[in-house]
C-alpha cells in the first residue's frame, strides 16, 4: 500500500467512527492542578499574600516574600523565602534577640520594640538599602506596625553573623542570639540579599508552622519531640496532675 493509500484510508476510518459517535469525547475543561508545595508551603503562601496586602503601597516588589517564623527552635530553618512567581518555598536559618531569649536555650519568649531591649520585634518590615555597617554589608529595615515601628532606631538590621552558621548549631545544638537584628549565615545571607532587599516585605512572627500546615505552640512541638517530659501547665501546678 502506496502513502496516498494510506492516508485515503485513515480518513475513511475516521469518518465513520465520527458518523457512528464512537470518537471519545474530550472534557470542555482540565481539571485543576493541585497549587505547588507542601502543606506547609501552602500555609506561607496564603500568609505572604495576606500581608502584602496588608502592608499595600509601602512594598513595591511583590514577587518574594520573607517570613520568619520564631515560633519554632532556632536549630530549625525557620525563615522562608516565599517566591510568589514559582510558588516556591526556600528556608534558612535565623536569630533571634537575646532580649527575647534571655534563658538562651534557642526559644523566643517574647517581643519587644523599645530601646535597649535587644529583642526582636513581631510585624511586617519593609526592607531598604545596602550599608556597610560593623557587620560588612547589611540590610535596612523599616517597620509597618506599631509592634516593631522603632526598627530603625534600633538599628534593626538583617545582617550576616557568624553565630548564625549552622556549624553553630551542630556544636551548641542552637543559633547565637542577635541584638534584635535578623542574623544569618554568610551563605545564606548573600542570597538574602539577592532575594529580600530593596522594597520586599518580611514578615516575623510565631507561627509555629509544621511540615503538615499544622501551627503548634512550643509545648505542643515539645510534646511531640518529647512526649516522656511534663507540660509548661505540669511544672508550674504539679500537685494538678
Amino acid at each position: 500500500m502506496n502513502r496516498r493509500d494510506l492516508l485515503k484510508g485513515s480518513l475513511a476510518t475516521s469518518a465513520a467512527l465520527s458518523i457512528s459517535g464512537a470518537l471519545p469525547i474530550l472534557p470542555a475543561k482540565l481539571a485543576a492542578q493541585p497549587r505547588a508545595g507542601t502543606p506547609r508551603d501552602r500555609v506561607l503562601f496564603d500568609i505572604a499574600k495576606r500581608e502584602l496586602d496588608r502592608a499595600g503601597d509601602a512594598i513595591w516588589r511583590r514577587d518574594i516574600v520573607g517570613i520568619a517564623d520564631f515560633g519554632v527552635h532556632s536549630a530549625n530553618r525557620r525563615f522562608y523565602f516565599v517566591n510568589l512567581d514559582r510558588e516556591e518555598v526556600n528556608q534558612f536559618h535565623v536569630s533571634h534577640g537575646t532580649g527575647s531569649d534571655p534563658e538562651h536555650d534557642g526559644w523566643l519568649n517574647s517581643y519587644s520594640n523599645t530601646e535597649g531591649s535587644n529583642a526582636t520585634s513581631r510585624g511586617a518590615y519593609v526592607t531598604w538599602e545596602w550599608y556597610q555597617g560593623r557587620y560588612g554589608t547589611s540590610v535596612r529595615l523599616g517597620g509597618l506596625d506599631s509592634t516593631n515601628d522603632a526598627a530603625l532606631r534600633r538599628y534593626i538590621v538583617m545582617h550576616r553573623a557568624r553565630y548564625a552558621e549552622p556549624s553553630h548549631i551542630e556544636r551548641w545544638g542552637r543559633l547565637g542570639r542577635s541584638n534584635g537584628c535578623f542574623a544569618l549565615g554568610e551563605e545564606q545571607f548573600r542570597i538574602a540579599l539577592l532575594n529580600l532587599s530593596g522594597g520586599r516585605l518580611l514578615f516575623a512572627d510565631s507561627l509555629g508552622l509544621q511540615e503538615d500546615g499544622q501551627m503548634l505552640t512550643r509545648d505542643q512541638q515539645l510534646a511531640v519531640l518529647r512526649p516522656d517530659q511534663p507540660s509548661a501547665m505540669q511544672r508550674y501546678n504539679p500537685g494538678a496532675f
